[in-house]
């Protein structure tokens, strides 16, 4: 619905709040006590609350919200809401203070917090890891079976290459696997049509739509599993993670009820999401997010979360502080002090 693409909801007048009469005061009595309360009560003052999100697993979890405020102010938020296709336009939005919470990529996270001068904070991880090997077959159970074999993947000089080289040098394997750098997704699905012995690192939702064209597509190793399994090995205290939310400093200490609210219908949105999968679904390809036969099967594999507080610090710095070793111009230059991490 090309309508729902960009929702702009602005406030409607705030009905007054209307004291009960006691069944037993007398007539004049009930007129009096509403001429008081007509008296004393102030309109709803309700808070604009600007969010941007990109198109895929990092919006998903916000639906429910979304649908909900086509209603109007939700306790005393105002929401409005902006889907876009991609990082460079969403960045610049954040970076002029266009919008007040965003979700991004989380490295994307860390370089706007360094660009604004600390201006943003973290404030959930909105998704943990979404890349997953496939293959056509069922030869590979194991991050061992990989040895010998070619991984068709995208993302060359970008998160996607430092998660596959985590997991590949935690294995050990690294030096038996040769990577093919492709450009998009759906060459590595051409590439592992063509080879058989081949194997793919896609991300979801594209695993589901290329399993729509071809059901011989198997998903062999979930990343997240391999990731943890790396981590463990060489003792560090870190998770995959692919999206986080952030939030303008400036409106997050200014509105500090404004911001703990949204919160709180997010976290929401985020449980009836994981929740109500058919529903859920509906509302995305509503929103033009993903096709809804897209969303109903890929959701379960999306691993939409709202993880705040301290496991978001620890799990997020974790992440951050593993893509500085391989690259650190991919967090900004370097990766973002505690202040990253405050919030009202």
């Amino acid at each position: 619905m090309d309508r729902r693409s960009f929702l702009k909801l602005m406030t409607a007048s705030s009905a007054m709040l209307l004291a009960g009469c006691n069944n037993q005061q007398e007539p004049e009595d009930a007129d009096r006590d509403f001429d008081a309360q007509t008296e004393d009560d102030q309109p709803i003052e309700s808070v604009d609350v600007r969010i941007a999100a990109l198109k895929g697993p990092t919006a998903m979890g916000m639906v429910k919200l979304m649908d909900d405020a086509e209603a109007g102010p939700l306790d005393g938020n105002a929401y409005s809401f902006e889907i876009l296709a991609s990082p460079d336009e969403l960045a610049p939005k954040v970076f002029k203070g266009e919008v007040d919470i965003a979700c991004v990529p989380a490295n994307l996270a860390a370089v706007l917090y360094a660009k604004t001068e600390g201006g943003i904070r973290a404030a959930a991880i909105n998704t943990l890891g979404i890349l997953y090997i496939c293959e056509k077959g069922d030869a590979i159970h194991e991050i061992a079976d990989l040895a010998g074999k070619t991984i068709y993947a995208s993302g060359k000089g970008a998160t996607p290459e430092y998660a596959l080289h985590y997991v590949l040098d935690g294995a050990g394997v690294s030096e038996s696997v040769t990577i093919e750098w492709k450009s998009e997704h759906t060459e590595c699905v051409a590439a592992l049509a063509s080879d058989p012995a081949g194997v793919a690192m896609l991300p979801q939702p594209f695993v589901t739509v290329a399993q729509t064209q071809d059901d011989t597509i198997r998903i062999a190793l979930d990343l997240n599993e391999e990731w943890a399994n790396a981590a463990k090995a060489v003792g560090e205290d870190t998770a995959l993670i692919t999206g986080a939310t952030i939030v303008r400093a400036d409106f997050a200490f200014s509105k500090p009820e404004a911001f703990k609210t949204f919160m709180g219908h997010y976290a929401a949105s985020v449980d009836w999401v994981n929740g109500n999968i058919d529903e859920a679904a509906a509302l995305i390809g509503g929103y033009d997010i993903v096709p809804e036969p897209v969303a109903k099967k890929a959701l379960p594999y999306c691993n939409i979360v709202c993880i705040t507080g301290d496991e978001l610090h620890d799990m997020l710095d974790g992440y951050l502080q593993v893509l500085v070793k391989a690259n650190p111009e991919s967090v900004g230059g370097s990766v973002p002090s505690e202040s990253f991490y405050t919030l009202p």
